[in-house]
């Protein structure tokens, strides 16, 4: 009863935030509260397990990065960087989006990608108003280059992190086995972009002999901010990259970076935290809640260990429903936690196939399905949840359908590409 009860509050609260028919907020948090007043969690879970709460790293990495990069706007730095992108690519649109894209993927793959489409997205509002452009396919196609150049590195999206720690792979051997692929993706990505947006690559000639007479040099506002806030930057990405080593979580080193920022800084509280987006923050928790819930009350493991039932047998069988499953429901819930429930069992089989590589492959088919399937809807990953965000306070609101139309081909196309890689790389060709 309890996972029948789940089910229902969660799909409500979906359709509701689908349908924008009230506020997302609302509807996560609504849900959320739901789960608890009907027993289907408690606050012990909902606000201190790992697996079935609230991700408080993922929470406290944003809430960091985004006083950072509240402080960094206040120095000029993105006007800087827009003007310099829009001269660098001519004014024209598409050599434009080309250029964000790319940068987009291998920021995501070196750092993470909430963390890249934060600093990205400034930089985008700046140069489309400069321009006279539409930002809204712009963002959409960055925040989906950051999921497919996160898939690439073990630090580039949390499910890889939390895939790493369960299977004992390293740092190389995702690059080994996932960075090849990413590559392939994103050239075709590139190119599917100019189909899928062509009727943003519209442009004002006047408008762009404006921006190429500017210098970007004037933009900058405060050069002792500028500094202080780039060597904090470089120390907070630093520790991204060595926070394995290390032994600190990224959420500890975005804090302790906002905090140094802070305190060296002239910047007031008040300035540090004006343009943190609260709202997200709330949303995330109450999804966080909502999918803690279904991990709870079983849901997500029956479904996980029915599709182990289905596929242990056969080893391609297993590979090809994996990422097709993990895509799909990566689309739905959070796949955070998806994969968190999912990595014990896909350890199991692994272990049962005798850990060849053909058994390896399912780690891929994991990582793949779950990074590659966040594309396909509005809240299907971090990132696009944050630039749906981040869209709305720019007074440029991107609706769950506006976002999903788009979503679904690519993470579609994506899974397609997967399918043959994995077949190829693990089985034809082993």
């Amino acid at each position: 009863m309890s996972q029948v009860l789940s089910v229902v509050v969660f799909v409500g609260a979906y359709v509701l935030i689908a349908t924008e028919r009230v506020h997302r907020v609302a509807a996560a948090l609504g849900g959320a509260a739901l789960m608890l007043a009907l027993g289907l969690t408690d606050g012990e879970t909902a606000f201190h397990s790992l697996d079935a709460g609230v991700d408080w790293n993922v929470v406290f990495l944003l809430l960091g990065m985004m006083i950072i990069v509240g402080v960094i706007k206040q120095t000029g730095l993105f006007e800087y960087l827009a003007i310099a992108a829009a001269k660098r690519a001519g004014g024209r649109p598409y050599a434009m989006l080309v250029m964000l894209v790319v940068i987009t993927a291998v920021a995501s793959a070196a750092l993470d990608n909430v963390t890249t489409v934060l600093l990205i997205a400034p930089v985008t509002f700046l140069v489309c108003d400069r321009l006279g452009l539409n930002p809204i396919p712009f963002l959409i196609a960055e925040v989906m280059a950051s999921n497919i150049g996160g898939t690439a590195t073990l630090i580039g999206d949390p499910p890889n992190i939390i895939i790493a720690s369960r299977s004992g792979l390293s740092f190389n051997d995702f690059l080994v086995h996932l960075a090849p692929f990413v590559v392939v993706l994103m050239a075709v990505f590139v190119v599917v972009c100019r189909w899928l947006f062509r009727d943003a690559f519209r442009y004002d000639e006047k408008r762009v002999a404006e921006v190429m007479a500017l210098s970007e040099r004037e933009a900058i506002r405060d050069r002792t901010l500028l500094v202080q806030s780039l060597v904090v930057l470089a120390l907070v990405l630093t520790g991204f990259v060595l926070h394995s080593t290390l032994h600190v979580d990224p959420s500890v080193v975005a804090l302790l970076g906002a905090g140094l920022l802070v305190l060296v800084s002239k910047v007031t509280t008040e300035q540090a935290i004006a343009d943190v987006e609260w709202e997200t923050l709330v949303f995330f928790m109450g999804l966080f809640v909502m999918v803690g819930a279904l991990v709870k009350t079983g849901v997500i493991g029956e479904v996980s260990r029915a599709l182990a039932d289905a596929v242990g047998g056969e080893p391609l069988l297993a590979v090809m429903a994996l990422l097709v499953i993990s895509a799909l429901l990566s689309a739905i819930v959070d796949n955070i936690p998806y994969v968190a429930t999912m990595s014990p069992i896909v350890g199991e089989l692994v272990a049962a196939q005798g850990g060849t590589p053909q058994a390896e492959s399912l780690w891929w088919s994991l990582a793949l399905g779950a990074d590659l399937g966040g594309n396909a809807t509005a809240v299907g990953a971090s990132a696009n949840v944050v630039v749906l965000g981040l869209a709305a306070r720019n007074g440029t609101p991107i609706s769950f359908w506006q976002f999903t139309r788009y979503g679904i081909v690519v993470a579609g196309l994506s899974i397609l590409l997967a399918a043959p890689y994995l077949w190829l790389r693990y089985f034809l060709l082993a």
